[in-house]
């Protein structure tokens, strides 16, 4: 069945009809896909035991605009995966904060990891802020979350520093494993991929994330013809309430 993605019309191909007296007109046999979209945003940046499951989550969320994973919260320079020196692995959120707030990945961040876990500095459990409103919000959650576990909680609420991009293969990694998939809609390893904010949405579906009745809500605006969304939704149907881990 996924060899037909690219054949049963989700490419970006247009038609040419032939009308009155031999002249060609072209129509899109698609509508447009929502990979760019400018407004404000602003960032937020969390560590939470790895990256591409909260890669998957955030990029579902309501007003989040884009995501992309990396290395921060350390002083090694140009780090790689293999090379993490003392950085942890990071997800960097673009987000509109008037359709969502700090409080709000706030609390997403405390409900979908473990911050007693004790690893090692890669798998740690961080906060990194941007702005002062974000540091004293960030203190008062960790100070609520103390009082509810019994356990000590690891996370330390840090200034955020500079954010290393990790290697393309991490981007969106669970979107990557369906390539044709990533073909038909315009995407390939790079730039665009941590980009857009269609591959943050498509990202967190094909791993059952948001649940059908959002994906169903939202196939227009992400241009998604009916096939395309089709496919995508038997995989939401799939995997919805599954456990996600790394």
């Amino acid at each position: 069945m996924i060899r037909n993605l690219v054949t049963f019309g989700i490419t970006r191909l247009s038609l040419n009809i032939m009308g009155q007296g031999g002249s060609t007109a072209t129509i899109s046999n698609m509508p447009s896909l929502l990979h760019d979209i400018d407004v404000p945003t602003k960032k937020a940046t969390f560590a939470m035991s790895c990256f591409w499951a909260p890669d998957s989550l955030f990029g579902i969320q309501k007003g989040v605009i884009r995501t992309r994973v990396g290395f921060a919260g350390g002083t090694t320079e140009h780090p790689t995966y293999h090379k993490i020196g003392d950085h942890t692995e990071s997800i960097e959120i673009d987000y509109d904060p008037n359709e969502i707030s700090y409080s709000e990945l706030l609390d997403m961040f405390w409900k979908h990891h473990d911050p007693t876990a004790r690893t090692s500095k890669q798998y740690t459990s961080l906060i990194l802020y941007h702005d002062q409103e974000q540091k004293e919000l960030a203190e008062s959650t960790l100070k609520e979350e103390e009082k509810n576990k019994s356990a000590c909680i690891v996370t330390k609420v840090l200034p955020s520093r500079e954010f290393y991009d990790a290697e393309d293969y991490h981007q969106k990694y669970r979107l990557q494993q369906h390539p044709l998939l990533m073909e038909a809609v315009g995407l390939v390893p790079g730039d665009k991929l941590k980009s857009s904010h269609l591959a943050a949405r498509l990202n967190g579906y094909v791993v059952g994330r948001g649940g059908v009745s959002q994906f169903d809500a939202e196939v227009s605006r992400l241009g998604l013809d009916e096939k395309t969304a089709d496919y995508v939704r038997k995989l939401v149907v799939k995997y919805e309430g599954q456990g996600l881990f790394c």
